[in-house]
């Protein structure tokens, strides 16, 4: 084996790894975070759990993935450590299927059918119609699909350049001796073990061993602590993820561990005990491919029917390993644990962080939307604990704002589907919008205070309008509130008209409070007040403007609030007037 060679085993792993690389984060982009929703949902079946993590391990191709998004799922509050285990071990298995599909390389058989099954004759195919979807169609899904061709096609010829670059070792006395070295069942799992670490990918580690096979120097004696080494490796991925992560979720981590150590320590134990008086004849011959995937998924199987029935023990283990502090930790609130939604794991898969993203910023919306009407509801009567309830939620969404704006920023750097593109630009230019509006909640609550100080009252009349420009204002917080969570444009371009008359409305009031003051009915200081307040209304409904004009434009790639409310009015001016006068009736003054 020459310098060349060497060169070719090494471009050979390079494209293996990129190839893994961009067809995961193809199927990752393709699902949009439904895979990742799929993990998501809680289920009480041990059963079904594993099934579910084998299911999506093997569409995605990494366990290591699926086993991180549990531990943020953990981390997070959305699972439990129980639902967890199921799930965990599932991936193990789905994580087996890679090792099957690298198989397909050896191949052997004169047959036309036989023939095409070789990566070698359908790697160039798929190459070819990935490469035409990826460069001629226009369409993200295809293209999705296109890139997912060239990945698996990439993958496929990294492996055959590794496997035809390691070849000669073969007839290198010297590399059968240093292999024979790694029978030893402990330095083989310790190998495997380091290899899987380094390459934080069990899949490619035993990608690197399935080429291996071909110099006809590796033994299935030698193969096999090696895989039972691989599968402990796969788990620092997981224990990475868990630094800084809640005590649950690093027991998620732990549970990984310990299943695959207590799997291999048993596994290792039974088979070599056995072969002390079986004497397997299989152990010294060369291991090839097929016979490497068999074993990793045998000892995968094997070890989650043994251990699924023992889960319980696995996380009193767990629980033992990582300890609750001595001093009780204080119960996080509702609002913390929806912040807790925004784990950094989920960076990595976009199109779920964007679901999770979605659920906080529609909490945020949601709680400034209560906050203006609980102020509202001060003007009839004055509560000490509802207006402290108000500041404190300002607070919170004061708070939102800053981490899920945050979160959002780091989130824009990745590679998202045009879809998942268009929601983070929704929520990036709506947060301030939304923050505003619980901060306009406290001036109402600001102004109701200072009348309650000084024991001032509207007349009933100015009561009786305000009445009608509160309900105005609750309906149109809730329609632009139901268009931001739905993303319904059709909603959003209801509040237009709304808005426009609450601005009518505002000036309307303000006139008729000038004439009840001339009259004497009214005094300045009320009036005062009755100005702030329904100027806050008026400023209320044009953040609800803004937030819904974004809806709208956010897909046709324009954010022009001003521009798109001309448009709006130019375009279908008809339709507009015929809800401009309907909102007129409804909300008309008494």
């Amino acid at each position: 084996m020459d310098i060349f060679d060497v060169l070719s085993m090494v471009g050979g792993l390079a494209l293996f790894l990129y190839g893994m690389h961009i067809m995961g984060d193809a199927l990752a982009k393709m699902s949009g975070g439904k895979l990742e929703k799929v993990l998501e949902r809680l289920t009480s079946n041990k059963w079904s759990a594993v099934l579910l993590g084998a299911g999506v391990t093997a569409v995605i191709q990494s366990s290591g993935a699926t086993t991180v998004m549990v531990v943020g799922f953990v981390n997070s509050g959305i699972m439990k450590l129980s639902q967890a285990v199921g799930i965990i071990m599932g991936a193990n298995i789905g994580t087996t299927a890679t090792s099957w599909l690298l198989s397909l390389s050896g191949i052997d058989g004169g047959s036309f059918f036989l023939q095409m099954l070789k990566p070698t004759s359908f790697t160039p195919i798929l190459a070819v119609i990935g490469a035409i979807l990826v460069v001629f169609c226009k369409s993200e899904k295809k293209h999705n699909i296109g890139t997912i061709l060239l990945g698996f096609a990439i993958l496929m010829y990294g492996m055959t350049a590794m496997s035809s670059a390691v070849e000669p070792l073969k007839d290198v006395p010297q590399f059968t001796q240093i292999l024979t070295k790694f029978e030893n069942p402990l330095l083989g799992v310790i190998a495997g073990f380091v290899l899987t670490t380094i390459m934080q990918s069990s899949s490619v580690s035993v990608g690197i061993l399935q080429a291996l096979c071909s110099t006809g120097a590796v033994s299935y004696a030698l193969a096999l602590p090696i895989i039972m080494g691989q599968n402990i490796g796969s788990c620092t991925t997981a224990m990475i993820s868990s630094v800084g992560a809640s005590k649950d979720a690093k027991r998620a981590a732990a549970v990984h561990f310990y299943f695959n150590v207590i799997g291999t320590v048993v596994f290792m134990l039974v088979f070599y005990i056995s072969n002390a008086f079986v004497h397997y004849a299989f152990l010294p011959q060369a291991a090839n491919e097929v016979g490497i995937a068999t074993i990793h998924s045998i000892f995968n199987i094997a070890a989650t029917i043994v251990l699924l029935p023992l889960s319980g023990f696995l996380e009193f283990l767990a629980v033992k390993t990582i300890k609750d502090d001595d001093e009780e930790e204080d119960e996080l609130s509702k609002h913390d644990k929806v912040l807790q939604l925004l784990d950094p794991v989920f960076l990595e898969r976009p199109g779920f962080a964007i679901m999770q993203c979605r659920k906080v910023a529609s909490e945020m919306a949601e709680l400034s939307m209560k906050s203006v009407g609980r102020a509202v509801g001060l003007l009839t009567a004055y509560d000490e604990e509802i207006a402290e309830r108000i500041r404190k939620e300002e607070d919170t969404v004061d708070k939102y704002e800053d981490q899920l704006g945050t979160y959002l920023l780091r989130l824009s750097t990745k590679d998202l589907s045009k879809e998942d593109g268009h929601r983070l630009s929704l929520m990036l230019h709506s947060l301030g919008d939304i923050e505003r509006i619980s901060d306009l909640a406290v001036n109402i609550l600001l102004a109701v205070e200072q009348m309650h100080k000084k024991e001032l009252i509207f007349s009933k009349k100015a009561m009786d309008e305000l009445a009608v420009y509160s309900k105005a204002l609750k309906d149109i917080l809730t329609m632009t509130v139901n268009a931001f969570e739905q993303n319904d444009r059709y909603k959003a371009a209801l509040v237009q008209p709304l808005e426009e008359l609450m601005d009518d409305m505002n000036k309307e009031l303000k006139k008729r409070h000038v004439k009840r003051l001339r009259k004497g009915k009214c005094t300045i200081e009320l009036g005062l007040s009755l100005s702030d307040i329904s100027d806050t209304y008026e400023r209320i409904s044009d953040h609800c403007s803004n937030i819904a004009t974004c809806v709208i434009q956010v897909e046709d790639d324009e954010l022009d609030a001003h521009e798109h409310r001309k448009e709006v009015k130019e375009q279908d001016a008809k339709w507009y007037d015929e809800q401009y006068r309907a909102y007129e009736q409804k909300y008309a003054l008494p």
